[in-house]
């Protein structure tokens, strides 16, 4: 029998580096697809896939938030809640340079920039979480609590309504 093998992605290596236990997921990726379609290729509730935003302040300075697959994030009320003026999505290219991943394989994992982590309190109330492996098409499973190897900043992300 053939052990399959996924993606060994720079937030795979912080993973396994920081002791983190994972299971490793994989689907067929589509451009624009987001967590819906990850949600569906896997049989998960979206609300379990965590998506990873690089957004950018008023002093073009990067920082990433995790929020549940199917809700959106209200910049102009987390602008407020960090006491910043703005937040605004990074471009594609921008996002690329910080964290070393395509735009729909962005992880919080691994990242080249040392970007700061915002995690949306919510997320540590589910059982099990899936969040992007480093790669278009690959999630990995982990416990919310070892989000924690992160050191993120947790804060009630205010949401848009979906």
């Amino acid at each position: 029998m053939t052990k399959h093998k996924f993606p060994v992605t720079a937030a795979i290596r912080f993973l396994r580096e920081h002791g983190v236990a994972f299971e490793p997921r994989e689907y067929p990726y589509e451009p624009h697809g987001g967590t819906r379609q990850s949600a569906l290729c896997l049989g998960v509730d979206e609300h379990a896939v965590i998506k990873t935003i690089v957004l950018q302040n008023e002093h073009k300075q990067g920082l990433i938030v995790l929020m549940h697959g199917d809700k959106h994030i209200s910049t102009r009320n987390l602008a407020r809640d960090l006491g910043m003026k703005h937040i605004e999505p990074a471009s594609p290219q921008q996002a690329n340079k910080w964290t070393g991943y395509l735009v729909g394989g962005t992880s919080p994992f691994g990242h080249k920039a040392g970007l700061p982590v915002y995690v949306e309190k919510s997320i540590y109330d589910l059982p099990l979480i899936y969040i992007n492996g480093g790669k278009r098409g690959f999630l990995v499973v982990i416990k919310p609590a070892d989000l924690m190897c992160l050191q993120p900043h947790d804060v009630q992300v205010a949401t848009d309504l979906p």
